[in-house]
C-alpha cells in the first residue's frame, strides 16, 4: 500500500475512532479535506474491517444511524453488558424506555396518544428524552388543538446501534429487553443491600421495633 493510501486510511480510521457518535461521510470529508466518493470510502472501510478480522480484533466499523462508528462484535455482547448496564440505567429509566418504545413504534405520535397507550402522563419522560436528544418534535397533528407530534432521532438509532427504523426489534423482543432491564435492576439492588454494613441493618431493626412500640 502506498504511503498516501495508508495515510488516507489512517485519517478515516482516526476520525471514526475519535467520534462519540456515528460520523457521516460528509463530516469525514470535511475533517480530512478529501473529496472521497462513496465507492472509494466503502472500499477503505472494507479493507480496515478485513485487517481487524485478520488480527483478531474484537471490533468492526459499522454503518449505523446514517453514519459510521466502531462497535464490538456480537460474540462479546454478554461480557460487555456487565460493563455497560450501569451506564444504560443512568441514561434511561424504565419509564423513559417505555415512552421511547411507544414513540419509536408509533411515530409521529402526540402526547395524548402516548398517554392513552401507557395510561399515565408522559410529560416528564418527554421532557427528558427531548433534553437528551433521543426524540424531536415532528410537527403538529391535524386533530383539534393541533398537538405536537414526536419522533425519534439519529441519536436514538445510535444508542441502540440501529441502521434505520426498519431494524427495530419486534414488540415481543422489546418486552424481553424491558424485563431483562427490570431483573438487572433488582439484582443490583440485592447486591447493594448485601454489601451494606451490618450496623445499618441493626439501626433499621431498632427503628422498626420502636415504631411498633409506638
Amino acid at each position: 500500500m502506498q504511503n498516501q493510501d495508508l495515510q488516507l486510511q489512517q485519517y478515516i480510521e482516526a476520525v471514526i475512532f475519535a467520534s462519540e457518535e456515528a460520523v457521516t461521510l460528509k463530516t469525514i470529508r470535511q475533517v480530512i479535506g478529501r473529496d472521497l466518493d462513496s465507492g472509494q470510502f466503502q472500499s477503505i472501510i472494507e479493507q480496515l474491517n478485513a485487517e481487524y478480522d485478520s488480527t483478531g480484533r474484537t471490533f468492526h466499523i459499522h454503518r449505523i444511524a446514517g453514519g459510521y462508528r466502531f462497535l464490538s462484535k456480537p460474540e462479546f455482547g454478554d461480557i460487555l453488558k456487565k460493563l455497560l448496564a450501569p451506564n444504560i440505567r443512568k441514561r434511561l429509566s424504565h419509564s423513559l424506555l417505555e415512552v421511547l418504545a411507544v414513540i419509536a413504534y408509533n411515530q409521529p405520535v402526540t402526547r395524548g396518544e402516548i398517554q392513552q397507550i401507557r395510561g399515565v402522563s408522559p410529560d416528564y419522560a418527554l421532557d427528558r428524552l427531548l433534553h437528551r436528544g433521543f426524540i424531536e418534535v415532528r410537527g403538529r397533528a391535524d386533530s383539534p388543538g393541533k398537538p405536537l407530534q414526536y419522533g425519534t432521532t439519529k441519536e436514538f438509532l445510535d444508542l441502540f446501534h440501529l441502521s434505520s427504523l426498519k431494524d427495530l426489534p419486534k414488540l415481543r423482543e422489546i418486552k424481553e429487553i424491558l424485563q431483562e432491564h427490570e431483573e438487572q435492576e433488582y439484582l443490583t439492588r440485592q447486591e447493594d443491600n448485601a454489601e451494606r454494613p451490618s450496623f445499618e441493618n441493626d439501626q433499621e431493626e431498632t427503628i422498626q421495633k420502636n415504631e411498633k412500640k409506638q
